[in-house]
């Protein structure tokens, strides 16, 4: 395929795609913290704020080291299995699909606050429909957008928080002291606590969404982008949940819970700033749609090189939009929005365990990364007690949420299971087709020509995937090394060719590579292994030049874990992966 290229995202921009997710959480965090934390909300939303502060490093590791598209889904896929790594990118496609509804839904619903005759439904669809097509028009439009919503809602935030401080100064702390002396609900301040926190967790979702178009934005910006969403949770959510128990009492919490900063801003400014609160809203929620479609492209483009997906969303148009997987993004959301008639419940037990889920894996993968690859360089580094300390908050908000709510957890599975299924049939595609022919000629032998005609066409569709060749460059690795290669293309990949690549500077024959590779092409019977040599130094010509010449994508190349000494960084390479 020709590559289209864009211009890359600055900070502000990729900022303002990722923080409209993040930031959106401000609108409803901080009400259902207090509803189970009470007074203490608080210091469950700086617990968050603590372990989010933990993921900025994890985060920065991961990306630093391999930075290309598919957060966690990239970092599996370079440290474990392609099942393992299929499983992250299902939950995140998860977690955006159901973002997505329910950002769109949510906004619709602040809307019909002020125009009370809208259609919830109807108004959902069109919200989707829009930013599906400003989706496809491509990221630059779709930054500028996004900036607009992000600069509009942290001004709004702003305004919310000044007014609130003002409306203490001048009226005291009277509330705040009846809200403190009020009994906790749960019982006891651990509980309420750790039930605030697992709510709270909510205010962190999107936090990955940065790691999942990090190839579209400028060098140096990711982690920067990292530092931004940490740094407007961190100080909206608690400063907000502090002023909303100075002002508002807790009875009154339940009551105004889904629009709660809203009645926050007529209690302290009066009605323009309540209406304006409300519009914010739904600006900043759908924005969040926006970070929802430009985040599940990356990852499911990134996929679709992979061959975890069908080619038929390799498609871009002229502005470089991959409008296949977005408009099968939309059509997705519009089942699941129908499927459950909007009910919000439903939707956000699918984004809460799929964030959750996903965050975890991907401080996993940070583990694996530092011991499978050690070597590989990489800007930043986490403390493995700070990954374990992080992973372990995450599995907590897990169980919590569950304690919660058993039955979103049962409806997250209830949309888990068939997306696992499907990834699980077209990762094992291939003795799918082998299993139909043999059923096909054992049980429909009466209808012999019709069974010659199907296994002639799924003969084809079999030959045509096992016949995508693979390339692993070997530094002349011995055959203890070279073993574990191919047992990782047999195990992970759908291929019976593999060349195996050294590049040397001298002329010199490998006389044992040589005779290590004719030992294990008759160890593994079901690959066609060619050895090649080439004179030359190892770098991105080198792949550029195989690339082109042999119409092999650079995602189909393997390379060993690179050290310090190597020349380039992994990002030089083009999207080469580690597989030792």
């Amino acid at each position: 395929m020709k590559e289209i290229v864009h211009k890359k995202l600055n900070q502000l921009q990729a900022t303002s795609i990722c923080g409209n997710d993040i930031s959106s959480s401000c609108l409803y965090v901080s009400a259902l913290t207090i509803l189970y934390a009470g007074q203490y909300a608080w210091i469950s939303l700086l617990i968050v704020a603590v372990v989010l502060f933990l993921f900025r490093k994890i985060y920065a590791e991961v990306v630093g080291a391999i930075p290309l598209n598919g957060g966690a889904y990239n970092v599996l896929l370079n440290t474990s299995t392609k099942r393992l790594a299929s499983v992250a990118a299902t939950l995140t496609v998860l977690s955006y699909m159901a973002t997505a509804v329910i950002s769109a839904s949510e906004g619709m619903h602040y809307l019909h606050g002020i125009f009370e005759g809208l259609n919830v439904t109807i108004a959902t669809v069109v919200v989707l429909v829009l930013f599906t097509g400003l989706a496809i028009l491509g990221i630059g439009e779709s930054a500028f957008v996004a900036v607009i919503i992000f600069m509009t809602h942290i001004g709004t935030l702003t305004l919310l928080v000044l007014a609130s401080a003002w409306f203490v100064l001048s009226h005291g702390l009277d509330t705040f002291h009846i809200n403190w002396q009020t009994p906790i609900a749960s019982g006891s301040i651990k509980t309420a606590l750790f039930l605030g926190f697992s709510a709270a967790m909510l205010g962190i979702s999107g936090f990955e969404s940065s790691a999942n178009f990090v190839e579209e934005q400028e060098q140096g910006v990711f982690p920067k982008t990292l530092r931004n969403m940490w740094g407007i949770v961190s100080f909206f959510n608690p400063v907000i949940a502090i002023l909303l128990i100075s002002v508002i009492p807790l009875t009154e919490v339940g009551e105004n819970k889904e629009s709660l900063l809203a009645h926050l801003g007529d209690t302290t400014g009066g009605a323009w700033l309540a209406w304006l609160i409300s519009i914010d809203a739904v600006m900043v929620l759908c924005g969040a749609v926006l970070t929802s479609f430009v985040g599940v492209s990356g990852l499911l483009n990134r996929m679709t090189l992979d061959r975890i997906l069908p080619n038929y969303f390799l498609k871009q148009n002229k502005r470089g939009s991959h409008y296949r997987i977005v408009i099968s993004f939309l059509i997705l959301c519009l089942s699941v929005l129908f499927a459950t008639n909007g009910h919000l419940e439903s939707l956000a037990g699918v984004y809460t365990f799929s964030f959750l889920a996903v965050m975890a894996l991907f401080g996993i993968g940070n583990l694996l990364l530092k011991y499978k690859r050690r070597k590989l360089p990489r800007p930043e580094r986490a403390r493995g007690i700070a990954v374990v300390t992080a992973v372990f908050f995450v599995i907590a908000a897990f169980l919590g949420n569950m304690s919660l709510n058993i039955n979103s957890f049962y409806t997250f599975l209830q949309y888990m299971i068939p997306a696992l299924i499907f990834i699980g049939i077209m990762l094992n595609r291939v003795t799918l087709i082998r299993l139909l022919i043999e059923a096909l000629e054992y049980f429909y032998q009466p209808l012999r020509k019709m069974v010659i005609l199907s296994n002639r066409y799924l003969e084809s569709l079999s030959s045509k995937i096992n016949s995508q060749e693979f390339v692993f460059f070997t530094k002349g690795d011995d055959i203890t090394i070279l073993n574990k290669v191919l047992q990782y293309v047999e195990d992970n990949e759908t291929t019976k060719k593999l060349k195996i690549v050294h590049v040397k500077k001298d002329t010199v024959d490998n006389e044992a590579l040589k005779k290590d590779l004719e030992v294990l092409d008759r160890a593994y019977d079901n690959l066609d292994i060619e050895f090649i040599e080439i004179e030359g130094v190892f770098g991105p010509e080198i792949i550029d030049e195989l690339s082109e010449k042999w119409k092999i994508p650079k995602n189909f190349m393997f390379i060993g874990s690179p050290g310090n000494k190597f020349s380039y960084r992994v990002a030089d390479l083009g999207g080469v992966r580690l597989i030792m």
